[in-house]
């Protein structure tokens, strides 16, 4: 008999339950306190290929016309998330830098995206502005 992997806490790979953690903001009712906390939920949206949020979470100046997920939703299996460094991004700054190595598959092929994120908070709310990533 297979056991299957029991999943616990929150996609963006945090202890807390989703709703506890990232829910909190991709369901509309708070908004993230800094940097790494809106890049953690950006990633768990992607789980959830939830395009509506991440488009909303996008800056204006950078941010596509629509977001389509689809291939996505049937080709790509996120897998884990990790964090490896936090430049300014709090909640007294303006800017913040977040990089970071998402895991995932594509058709079972195991990939990673290792990414040096941007964002910028306007009105005290945080926007993702623009990364530099490599994958393989």
């Amino acid at each position: 008999m297979s056991k299957k992997k029991q999943s616990t806490g929150c996609p963006c790979g945090l202890p807390a339950s989703f709703q506890d953690c990232c829910g909190r903001y991709i369901n509309g009712g708070e908004s993230a306190p800094d940097a790494e906390s809106l890049m953690r939920s950006r990633y768990a949206a992607y789980t959830m290929n939830n395009a509506d949020y991440l488009l909303a979470s996008w800056h204006a100046s950078t941010r596509p016309a629509d977001l389509d997920l689809s291939r996505e939703e049937r080709f790509v299996k996120w897998m884990s998330l990790d964090v490896l460094s936090t430049q300014a991004g709090g909640k007294d700054d303006e800017a913040g830098v977040v990089e970071f190595v998402a895991r995932y598959k594509v058709n079972g092929r195991a990939q990673r995206l290792h990414e040096i994120s941007r964002f910028r908070k306007e009105d005290g709310h945080w926007f993702y502005v623009d990364g530099d990533a490599e994958e393989g």
